[in-house]
């Protein structure tokens, strides 16, 4: 018998670490107007020397079971979407579930990249809806400048680090409306990091390289993610009957400013449904849909029955979108 499923509590980290576009600018060759002109980023949020994505992600998830009323030891299991393990193995969920208190519960990664969430959040509400588990955490988690370069200029300005925790659990209302996920993994080489898995070991030659930081073809990424999701979108929409009109809020990934504006003329979304924080943290990859929720609903403009649409695309290269209801 499927069942409903419903977000409890939302919590949301990043570190204290500011990373200014003036602080760039002292690094590689830009300035504060080439960067907001281009990205919408004014600032990121940068993990300490000793802060790994575990970190970020308990903090994060300690966040969500005091919004949610609970204890680490109610959850039944623990889900982590991230492209910046703290270990190749084992999962970062694994030392993410004993840091909150929790050894012994389910725990698993989920490595997609930007479109971590969105998949995560697809997979712990069809847990939840199938009756496997009463109430599973799910955290988009990133330390993006563990794996930054930062003497290449397209790419160091981008990203920043933090997490978004959710815990879902059994509701008598069904919040998941609906959802689309799709990857092409033609040509990894868009969005990649070369080095450090089995296709390429870590070697001298790849670290004097800088192959283990994040390559990116940006006007490739642009085309792709725009046209992926706007279509996800309408079609999460489309499971539910409900079209853009509905929405009461679009949440997207926080990649480029210009990627979002796009996205939202294509759907015709005015402005003001559009949750935008990117100004703040830069792109955080599978952190930055949570991160938006968390500071929507810190807010108070959620109310009972709101529309959400998550969307996100990334590495692989992914792309998807959910469409919720928000329940108080």
């Amino acid at each position: 018998m499927v069942r409903g499923v419903r977000i409890a509590g939302v919590g949301s980290y990043a570190p204290e670490r500011i990373l200014s576009n003036e602080d760039l600018a002292q690094l590689v060759n830009t300035n504060d107007e080439w960067i907001t002109s281009r990205t919408g980023m004014k600032r990121r949020h940068i993990a300490a020397a000793d802060q790994a994505t575990s970190d970020l992600a308990i903090e994060a998830g300690r966040r969500a079971l005091a919004r949610a009323g609970l204890s680490a030891c109610e959850i039944d299991a623990f889900v982590v979407a991230t492209v910046t393990p703290d270990y190749p193995f084992p999962a970062t969920a694994c030392l993410v579930a004993n840091g909150l208190g929790a050894p012994g519960k389910a725990a698993f990664d989920i490595g997609i990249a930007c479109s971590g969430f969105v998949y995560g959040l697809t997979v712990a509400s069809g847990l939840v809806r199938s009756g496997v588990f009463r109430r599973v955490m799910l955290i988009g988690a990133e330390a993006l400048s563990k794996i930054t370069n930062y003497t290449d200029r397209s790419t160091c300005v981008l990203f920043g680090d933090g997490a978004g925790a959710v815990i879902l659990e059994a509701s008598e209302q069904n919040c998941f409306l609906g959802t689309s996920l799709g990857a092409d993994g033609s040509k990894p080489e868009v969005l990649f990091q070369p080095a450090g898995g089995s296709r390429m070991p870590a070697s001298t030659q790849t670290i004097e390289e800088n192959l283990h930081s994040i390559h990116m073809s940006g006007k490739e990424v642009f085309k792709f993610a725009v046209s992926k999701m706007v279509d996800s979108a309408l079609t999460a929409l489309g499971e539910a009957s409900l079209s853009p009109d509905d929405m009461t809020y679009l949440i997207p990934h926080q990649a480029n400013l210009r990627i979002i504006d796009s996205v939202t003329k294509y759907l015709k979304v005015p402005a003001e449904k559009v949750v935008v924080n990117i100004q703040e943290y830069g792109n955080t990859s599978s952190a930055s849909i949570p991160l938006a929720l968390a500071e929507l609903d810190a807010s108070g403009k959620l109310k009972e029955g709101d529309v959400i649409v998550f969307v996100a695309f990334g590495g692989g290269l992914s792309w998807g979108a959910v469409a919720w209801r928000w329940a108080a």
